[in-house]
């Protein structure tokens, strides 16, 4: 099972489950944790290869990965603890883990927010991708994590999101890079579905205003899928919203939380 950690609530009955992103931990909710568990039911994950989910499980997952597969270890730890149904909260990748899970299992998902959402690959994204897949096996994973690092989040403001993922990426192996290298290269048929089929979930998404790679296409997804889903633009604002302006992404995020 990958690791977890709770943080109960006596008060509420609601859960709130933290899905972090590729090369990310549990810790990068730092600035969540405090407020959200005033009013929900807290837990973090750390995903296989990640965070404390790196030493136990590096030599259990030698098949490749999928997201199907990787968000099946999500439910692990909600049937684990008897959790039936929780609000998720995803960034960057994490948003695609959670889509994912309510793609097969939308009993448990109450509502999904997603930050820094990751819905279509544009053209320069899918230029790292393939230099990515070209020199995977050449160079270090810190060197190309790095420069993928400047690329999506390049601003003077997001420094300290930019430095927060890349000591994160450290803890990773170069096989489990490699492994979720692999997943992203194959990313365009998922993002394709996810798209064009709206669930019957409330869907929140939680944008930079200068998440230049990702933003254009959430804002198309939000135009169509009008039933269920939300679009807020942080100002001043990368791709972490929730490390750069962490004030404003837990007040949202809470208020859409408890109105669903």
């Amino acid at each position: 099972m990958i690791a977890f950690t709770q943080y109960k609530n006596e008060h509420s009955q609601e859960w709130v489950t933290f899905v972090h992103g590729a090369g990310g931990s549990s810790s990068i909710w730092f600035k969540q944790i405090r407020e959200f568990q005033k009013h929900f039911n807290v837990l973090l994950l750390d995903l296989r290869g990640h965070g404390d989910s790196n030493q136990q499980l590096k030599k259990t997952f030698d098949k490749k990965y999928t997201f199907q597969s990787i968000a099946e270890d999500v439910l692990e730890v909600l049937d684990h603890l008897k959790i039936q149904s929780s609000h998720f909260i995803g960034i960057s990748l994490g948003t695609i883990v959670i889509r994912q899970l309510a793609e097969t299992h939308p009993n448990r998902v109450k509502s999904m927010v997603m930050g820094g959402a990751i819905l279509k690959m544009n053209f320069r994204s899918q230029i790292l991708m393939r230099l990515g897949n070209t020199f995977k096996y050449i160079l270090p994973y810190l060197v190309l994590y790095r420069f993928f690092a400047f690329v999506i989040m390049p601003n003077k403001n997001h420094k300290q999101s930019r430095l927060l993922f890349i000591n994160e990426a450290k803890k990773l192996y170069q096989k489990e890079f490699i492994r979720w290298f692999k997943l992203t290269a194959e990313i365009n048929p998922v993002l394709k579905w996810f798209r064009q089929q709206e669930l019957n979930i409330p869907t929140f998404y939680v944008m930079g205003e200068e998440d230049y790679m990702f933003l254009p296409s959430v804002r198309k997804v939000v135009a169509s899928h009008i039933k269920t889903a939300e679009l807020f633009v942080v100002k001043n604002c990368g791709h972490v919203v929730n490390v750069e302006q962490p004030i404003v992404f837990n007040e949202t995020v809470i208020a859409f939380i408890q109105k669903n």
